[in-house]
């Protein structure tokens, strides 16, 4: 007669988990990051861990230092929405930054009195009726010092994709998002004007203009156009052209604006991250009805 249970482990139980293989690893294990770091890359040597498991391990252990205002968008490259605006212009910012939420403010821009979405004040577009007010949803305030494990916790607590990050003075010093925390994690989240970095940071387009990439050097950009591109500060200088015109113009620029420089209108295709991402460039010349 057969055991009621057998004392066997079942083929399951045999197989450690990749937890349990990194700890028997390691073992005694690391005091500090850094070495923990170090265990990890000779696991990946020994083939105990591959290397994307690696990356992401250490992403992980990273984040684990890291606080809000490490990865948040500063207070004053935050596109806000004015609660007392008629809604026609707010529509029209929304168009013009393509974001999909939208904090909100009444009087200073310091005071924000909650979150509205793009596709709820769409909804205000279509039925002027309704009250903006009603569509401001609450807004989750949290200090620069919040640690981004428990941020990304309480984002999925609150159901919340955005945060305000106030400073010790209890002023506004910037905000992060649900995105902004993940990036950490399993690296940036790509969308569709986004590139791999072997192609290039300059794309020639069909209608004889070109795609620039904010981060590419000033001194490429200059090379590739043959044109001189400097700060009217002589005593400022720049590595990228994103960097050099947000100097020039006292700001980053918002999407579909443009600025001209050097003989070149650069106008704004995408922002992301409280960044311009590319530009589309043209010379200024060619193209007086962007103006």
């Amino acid at each position: 007669m057969s055991e009621p249970h057998s004392a066997r482990p079942s083929d399951k139980d045999d197989k450690p988990s990749l937890l349990q293989r990194v700890l028997e690893f390691i073992n005694p294990g690391p005091n500090t990051t850094e070495e923990l770091v170090a265990a990890m890359a000779e696991a990946e040597d020994d083939d105990v861990i591959n290397a994307d498991t690696r990356v992401l391990l250490e992403r992980v252990l990273r984040m684990a230092e890291m606080t809000a205002s490490d990865v948040m968008v500063p207070a004053p490259r935050m596109d806000l929405l004015d609660i007392d605006a008629p809604i026609d212009e707010l529509v029209l910012q929304v168009i013009r930054t393509a974001h999909s939420r939208f904090p909100v403010f009444q009087g200073e821009r310091d005071n924000i009195v909650g979150v509205l979405l793009a596709k709820d004040l769409l909804k205000l577009s279509r039925s002027p009726s309704l009250n903006i007010r009603t569509m401001v949803r609450p807004a989750l305030f949290v200090p620069e010092s919040k640690g981004l494990n428990d941020l990304s916790r309480e984002f999925r607590l609150s159901r919340s994709h955005m945060a305000i990050v106030i400073d010790e003075f209890g002023r506004i010093a910037g905000l992060v998002t649900f995105e902004d925390v993940i990036e950490q994690i399993v690296g940036e989240i790509e969308d569709e004007f986004d590139e791999p970095e072997e192609e290039g940071d300059i794309f020639g387009l069909a209608d004889h203009t070109y795609r620039v990439s904010g981060d590419t050097p000033v001194d490429r950009v200059a090379e590739a156009f043959e044109v001189r591109l400097a700060s009217s500060d002589p005593d400022e200088s720049f590595d990228t052209i994103g960097g050099l015109i947000a100097h020039e113009l006292g700001r980053v620029p918002r999407k579909g604006e443009h600025f001209d420089i050097g003989g070149l209108r650069f106008l704004v295709l995408h922002t992301k991250g409280g960044a311009v991402r590319w530009f589309k460039v043209s010379p200024h010349d060619a193209t007086p009805d962007d103006a």
